[in-house]
């Protein structure tokens, strides 16, 4: 029984640790935060409705949402209003890496 307590807390660690990696992978840094916010502010896009979609950072929006590149020195990400919020999407694999309010 301690055998099996000890493997299955080693695998929540082991899991835990992975999960950190992959938050870690996208990152907007403090230079890039109000350059991003001043840029999807200023350059407005028509919302799209996706009623199966949930607005929160790490959803992966569909092929059929339109996104728009943020023309800014040093920044890799696109934007778009999704039910009404704008979010910021990391263009590889879609998903939202920020919610902007």
């Amino acid at each position: 029984m301690k055998q099996l307590a000890r493997m299955a807390v080693a695998a929540f660690i082991l899991t835990g640790g992975s999960c950190v990696a992959l938050a870690q992978d996208v990152v907007i840094t403090t230079e890039q935060e109000p350059v991003i916010t001043e840029y999807v502010t200023k350059h407005t896009v028509t919302s799209v409705d996706v009623p199966d979609v949930e607005v929160t950072v790490g959803t992966a929006l569909p092929d059929t949402v339109e996104l728009h590149r943020i023309e800014a020195p040093d920044v890799n990400y696109e934007y778009t209003v999704v039910n009404g919020t704008t979010v910021i999407v990391d263009p590889g694999t879609r998903k939202i890496i920020k919610v902007v309010q």
